[in-house]
């Protein structure tokens, strides 16, 4: 409805719902919900970004949860301090404690959950909370490249490659262009992809704050 990506449409609609018995195919809980938390879209009454954010946050683990508000973040006007108000308001909901640490953790740069996972992994490890997005500009002050997260103070970036990197040629021989410029640029880059595990990934990143430091 607020045109997140990567929602998985096999999954079954869930509802807020006051009924015992839930439409079939369909998973609903029953939950308070103010007449500021819902707007109309075509027609239709949702919650607001800020709310459905919320919900996200205290009914699921933490990575899936950020991973869906980023998403979220990324395609709305989704204000994560409205949602942390929320949090206020509903103090004592059962989930509370977990919403505020996945709010917390938010950020619209991310632009795939594997974007995000890999986020939160480097958070989780005690690295300094990675920028997004990050600006890289070249001696002439021209744009050179876009950064998929990573510490700008010590110019190391990490990027997550998805498939399109690989199957889209016009966006591979642009990744050539890109990485080849960084270094001379005085940035290390760490390429990450779905075969790299957790450990392999933190020695890299290690080996790369060692370089700096």
């Amino acid at each position: 409805m607020y045109g997140a990506k990567w929602v998985d449409h096999r999954g079954p609609a869930q509802l807020h719902y006051d009924h015992r018995r839930p439409p079939q195919g369909i998973r609903t809980w029953s939950d308070r919900i103010a007449h500021d938390e819902t707007q109309l879209i075509g027609g239709i009454p949702v919650t607001t970004p800020a709310r459905t954010a919320f919900d996200l946050a205290s009914r699921y683990p933490v990575v899936k949860a950020v991973a869906g508000i980023d998403a979220l973040a990324r395609a709305s006007k989704l204000n994560v301090a409205d949602a942390e108000l929320l949090a206020q308001r509903y103090k004592g909901h059962r989930n509370v404690r977990r919403a505020r640490s996945a709010l917390k953790l938010v950020d619209a740069g991310a632009e795939s959950p594997r974007e995000t996972w890999l986020r939160l992994l480097l958070i989780e490890a005690g690295y300094p909370r990675p920028q997004t997005q990050i600006p890289v500009h070249d001696e002439y002050g021209q744009l050179a490249a876009v950064l998929d997260m990573g510490w700008d103070d010590i110019k190391i970036a990490v990027e997550y490659e998805g498939d399109h990197h690989r199957t889209d040629r016009r966006q591979f021989n642009k990744d050539i262009a890109r990485f080849e410029a960084l270094p001379e640029l005085g940035w290390i880059v760490l390429r990450v992809t779905v075969e790299d595990v957790p450990g392999g990934i933190l020695r890299r990143v290690a080996v790369a704050w060692a370089r700096r430091a």
